[in-house]
């Protein structure tokens, strides 16, 4: 598998934890159905479209580790919630994506943390 592929699938593994990471939280804290609340439909559509649009793209760090910090500072505090509350659930909840998520959290950035997004490598 080439690099690019395995980018497009870490993003995509990335964004299909988000997304159980909020579906999760909205569940048990706000809404018992199926649909998300309005302010979680809101956080998951605002997390989708920065990982959509990430500078540093297939080889972006895990967020906590990103030297880019591109959430609202109110999105920032809410996703920080749902992955506090979300984050140990998931390893019983949903261990394949908590450990994709632990790996992730392991690979070193190529980036460095005084690079520029859209630089090759800096360190």
């Amino acid at each position: 598998m080439d690099d690019i592929q395995q980018g497009a699938d870490r993003l995509a593994r990335e964004k299909r934890t988000i997304e159980t990471m909020i579906r999760m939280y909205c569940r048990d804290l706000h809404h018992p159905a199926d649909k998300l609340c309005t302010d979680c439909t809101a956080l998951l559509s605002y997390a989708l479209q920065r990982l959509e649009h990430c500078t540093f793209g297939p080889e972006k760090p895990k967020c906590s580790a990103c030297p880019v910090h591109c959430y609202k500072p109110a999105m920032r505090e809410a996703i920080r919630s749902v992955m506090a509350y979300a984050g140990p659930r998931m390893l019983v909840r949903h261990p394949v994506l908590a450990l994709g998520h632990v790996v992730d959290g392991l690979r070193h950035p190529a980036r460095g943390e005084n690079a520029r997004p859209g630089s090759r490598h800096a360190s």
